[in-house]
């Protein structure tokens, strides 16, 4: 059988903003490989490039390790590996040509590959796997052990023929029984410098893991190059049965459940909750979701009683004509209305902003700031429209982008074609937003310290600080407003 050596591309230490929020999590899509290759018999070994500081720290392990095969499968259930950044291409294309050199077979699985496989095949790159790799990448191994020269017989590849053309072969069907896969290969992955980071920097430590695969939404600016608009679901016992272990083996009492799309699944979060109770399971968990799929209060309450703290909802605009032009499916009263029953039940709300979208006027940035401060989420993140291949948002705009078209790092925040206002302006809003929330967050902790509520001290002081940057940034904004008029 082969011996297979994993790596994928994401270097916390390469994006800046990741780092300084210190919660890094372990590549579990990568995991997952490596666990159904070794169930078929291959010997295989994993390179967790997630902390580490340089790709050419690759070489080592192939030393090492000696690998037939350097597959580079990234996480395709981390958000900040879908962003496909430019600094994590470099990186990939470094390790590829060390592996080459070495006189490995190199295969790539990347949302970022996928999306460009020929840029990728032109560099040290043999086979680049198109959409979701387990089963491809069991068949493409299997046939290069075998002698058997048939690629084209394997859907979901790209490669080179001999005369050096690229082709690519039939899509693969995504896999709709997810149970007839192992479970993520833990044993392959040092825990401890995770749990350091989180307990430094938190004082708790948390993993991830993921239920499902794909989205059925079809929000127009959202690439899914990996499961596309398919939803397939873990059954809530596999998925309690790795919580258990998890804890038990690790001490481990929080998760980030990395779905898309957490428990869409007609009853799951009900036999979730059984299950949790049955088991006497004790963790907190954090998910994503869609504010049009908590407004039930059934809903809520399953998922509040089987311990969930955090949910963070695509709210992405307070605009109805902004989430209509999006395809987002959403309406800006159940932004509200979500909101106001997940505080109620005691869970956290946090939003996720979009700015930046075609045809987005002044109002409709000042609905969605005004919609962030009437209903005071936890937390929020924001970003600009980001046109990534596959989507119809990039289809729209494909023709007024230059030459970048990839962000460098998750903190870029480049405005890559000609929006309403200059990219200075979607950069210096990006800051003014934050500030005015944050000083918000922090006067209601002083009006918690006079009425005799818990106070949290922090977020108080810090007022101090938001409410003078908070002006100094209104000024300057002002002025960029005046200076854009669409001006890249």
């Amino acid at each position: 059988m082969a011996s297979i050596l994993f790596a994928q591309t994401y270097f916390y230490r390469f994006d800046e903003k990741q780092w300084r929020t210190a919660q890094p999590y372990p590549p579990y899509g990568t995991m997952y490989a490596a666990a159904y290759l070794r169930e078929l018999g291959h010997q295989v070994s994993i390179f967790d490039t997630g902390l580490r500081e340089s790709p050419d720290e690759i070489e080592s392990a192939i030393k090492e390790f000696k690998p037939t095969y350097f597959v580079l499968y990234d996480d395709g259930f981390n958000y900040l590996s879908k962003m496909c950044l430019t600094r994590m291409r470099e990186a990939a294309y470094t390790m590829a040509r060390l592996a080459h050199e070495s006189g490995c077979k190199v295969i790539i699985s990347s949302s970022d590959s996928t999306d460009h496989f020929t840029e990728y095949l032109a560099q040290k790159i043999d086979y680049v796997i198109l959409g979701e790799a387990e089963i491809t990448l069991a068949e493409l191994v299997n046939q290069l052990e075998s002698g058997v020269d048939e690629l084209t017989k394997i859907d979901g590849i790209a490669a080179k023929n001999s005369s050096k053309e690229v082709f690519r072969t039939n899509s693969r069907p995504v896999l709709q029984n997810l149970d007839s896969l192992p479970d993520p290969a833990w044993d392959l992955i040092d825990l401890e410098p995770y749990r350091a980071i989180w307990m430094q920097n938190h004082g708790y430590f948390a993993l991830n893991l993921a239920t499902t695969r794909g989205c059925p939404y079809k929000c127009n600016w959202c690439a899914k190059p990996i499961y596309g608009n398919r939803y397939n679901s873990r059954s809530p016992e596999r998925v309690i049965d790795e919580i258990q272990i998890l804890t038990e083996r690790f001490g481990v009492h929080r998760f980030w459940m990395a779905d898309d799309i957490f428990g869409l699944k007609p009853g799951w979060v009900q036999r979730f909750r059984d299950l949790v109770k049955e088991k006497k399971l004790n963790f907190q968990y954090k998910i994503q979701s869609r504010v049009d799929l908590l407004l039930k209060e059934d809903t809520i309450d399953a998922l509040a009683e089987s311990g969930l703290r955090q949910v963070w909802v695509g709210a992405e605009s307070g605009s109805q004509k902004i989430l209509d032009a999006m395809d987002k499916g959403t309406k800006v009263e159940e932004i509200e209305k979500a909101t106001r029953l997940l505080k109620s039940k005691g869970i956290e709300v946090c939003f996720f902003l979009q700015f930046g979208y075609l045809g987005e006027t002044r109002s409709d940035i000042d609905a969605t700031i005004n919609m962030v401060e009437e209903l005071m989420p936890d937390d929020i993140g924001i970003s600009v429209s980001y046109p990534l291949p596959g989507t119809k948002f990039f289809e729209k705009v494909s023709a007024m982008l230059g030459e970048k078209q990839n962000w460098s790092v998750s903190d870029d925040l480049a405005v890559m074609y000609p929006a309403t206002f200059s990219p200075g302006f979607y950069k210096r809003l990006h800051r003014l937003v934050h500030k005015r929330f944050r000083l918000k967050q922090g006067l209601r902790e002083w009006q918690n310290l006079f009425s005799s509520k818990r106070v949290n001290f922090r977020k108080a002081v810090k007022s101090f600080y938001y409410g003078p940057a908070a002006l100094i940034d209104t000024i300057r904004l002002k002025f960029l407003e005046g200076d854009s008029g669409g001006n890249r």
